[in-house]
């Protein structure tokens, strides 16, 4: 199953609640009412306020400056436009360097470590050498969930004990890596601490470690958010941003309950694009986001 394929499949409860919504619209004529329906509709798909507005206001200039006057003619222009709204920024990996690192950070409950056993498959299949960081060392069990992805997908480890120094962690994983000339690390990274101000400086110790141990090296910070939160995960989005600089979102649980319309907003709230979204509990279920064809299953 492509791309295409299985996101239409995870966007199913999107068009049962907004699909009929979207059917009767485009139908229908390019007037006031239909920009109005169209507003609440987008904005019931969980694409937020400013991006709804963003869209709605740019469909009104392209539709009128390319004298488009039915509402099914409208579609394709909207999206033209909303594929446009998502693409922010490389959606793919920076791996020029080596060992490259990927800090993968999010809340806990998101998917972060399952999403790295997955990517870390992904990277491994597409002939990468690939090392694992358990620097979550806070919450229980979680070395132990990583250290059963490695097995999994047949890539390597470092971990410690619970409650260790995960920039200590970091710090062995970059001597590993560059001992076994790894390609990539993935550090997995605790999902919550006592306060935002203890996670930045977390991040910050993990960020120096990286950076004195392997200079140049390109670091790609991650945020996996579950996409059947909605607009807690962009205010989670946020957050993580003030605290870290974000280079890329995975996007986790698009196959269940999610409304595809965050990855809109969170791509204009913020301006991060989305590189991963997760389709599925196989291991082979994190694709990378393909932002026109996103949009074609979406509507």
């Amino acid at each position: 199953m492509g791309f295409f394929d299985k996101i239409k499949a995870g966007l199913t409860r999107t068009r049962e609640n907004i699909g009929h919504s979207f059917d009767s619209l485009f139908a229908g004529e390019l007037d006031d009412d239909f920009y109005d329906e169209l507003e609440e509709t987008l904005i019931l798909s969980d694409m937020g306020v400013n991006a709804t507005m963003k869209a709605t206001e740019e469909l009104r200039r392209r539709t009128k400056e390319r004298k488009i006057k039915d509402a099914a003619g409208a579609k394709d222009c909207l999206r033209e436009i909303l594929t446009e709204m998502l693409q922010v920024g490389p959606g793919e990996l920076d791996l020029t360097k080596s060992p490259s690192v990927l800090l993968v950070i999010g809340v806990n409950g998101v998917g972060k470590t399952t999403t790295i056993g997955k990517l870390g498959a992904l990277l491994k299949a597409d002939g990468k050498r690939v090392l694992f960081a358990a620097a979550d060392t806070f919450r229980a069990a979680a070395a132990d969930q990583l250290e059963i992805w490695s097995d999994r997908c047949g890539v390597e480890l470092v971990r410690q004990h619970e409650g260790a120094d995960p920039a200590a962690v970091v710090y062995d994983a970059m001597q590993a890596a560059k001992a076994r000339k790894c390609d990539v690390v993935l550090v997995d990274t605790a999902g919550r601490l006592h306060n935002k101000q203890n996670l930045m400086n977390e991040l910050t110790k993990i960020g120096k470690v990286i950076d004195r141990e392997v200079p140049g090296g390109r670091t790609e910070t991650l945020l996996v958010l579950d996409a059947t939160t909605g607009q807690n995960g962009l205010i989670q989005a946020k957050q993580f941003q003030e605290a870290t600089g974000i280079t890329g979102i995975v996007l986790t649980k698009l196959d269940g309950s999610a409304k595809g319309g965050i990855v809109v907003a969170i791509a204009q709230e913020l301006g991060i694009p989305v590189k991963f979204i997760g389709v599925g509990e196989g291991i082979d279920d994190l694709m990378p986001f393909q932002p026109e064809e996103f949009v074609r299953a979406l509507l």
